[in-house]
């Protein structure tokens, strides 16, 4: 699990679940259609699996 994660805000964060806004935002994600990248580590990928309805992600 080496390498970086792009991840990308698909769906908006108004009207959802505090856990979901907090791992959201963890994430860097403020705005929709935001990318980040983020290590591609078991943490990380344990939070984009609790919001992966709202986020599509890239490896590489």
């Amino acid at each position: 699990m080496a390498g970086t994660l792009k991840i990308t805000l698909k769906r908006g964060l108004a009207g959802r679940n505090k856990q979901v806004v907090a791992t959201c935002k963890s994430l860097g994600l403020t705005k929709l259609n935001k990318t980040v990248e983020r290590p591609d580590n078991p943490a990380v990928r344990g939070m984009i699996a609790r919001v992966a309805h709202m986020v599509e992600v890239q490896e590489g």
